[in-house]
């Protein structure tokens, strides 16, 4: 078993000498005590298609104010809802969303 990793990593190598690093697209997530995936608190603003919404990054106030929206619109996947059916999550909704690879994604029932 030890000779196949051998050779996976050689033929690694070898890809690697011949392509370069920058054709390939590949996301890791550091799991070490005090590390964490950044999250952060969004505000639902319309639907894209499917189950991708506009979202807007919110600052959560104190008791009794509303949250203040700051910085741009983005798009984000929810993951509670099917990737080939509409959409149905109303504007307005807050959410926790997260980067996974080149993707935000959240995932607040309907």
């Amino acid at each position: 078993m030890e000779n196949r990793h051998l050779t996976d990593r050689q033929e690694l190598l070898a890809e690697l000498a011949r392509e370069g690093s920058e054709a390939r697209r590949e996301t890791s997530t550091v799991v070490a005590p005090g590390a964490r995936i950044p999250a952060r608190v969004v505000k639902v603003k319309s639907h894209v298609a499917y189950n991708v919404y506009r979202v807007r990054a919110v600052v959560i106030n104190s008791p009794g104010l509303a949250p203040t929206e700051i910085g741009e619109q983005m798009d984000a996947i929810n993951l509670a809802e099917s990737f080939l059916a509409p959409g149905t999550l109303a504007p307005g909704v807050y959410t926790i969303i997260t980067r996974v690879g080149e993707k935000n994604v959240f995932y607040a029932v309907p």
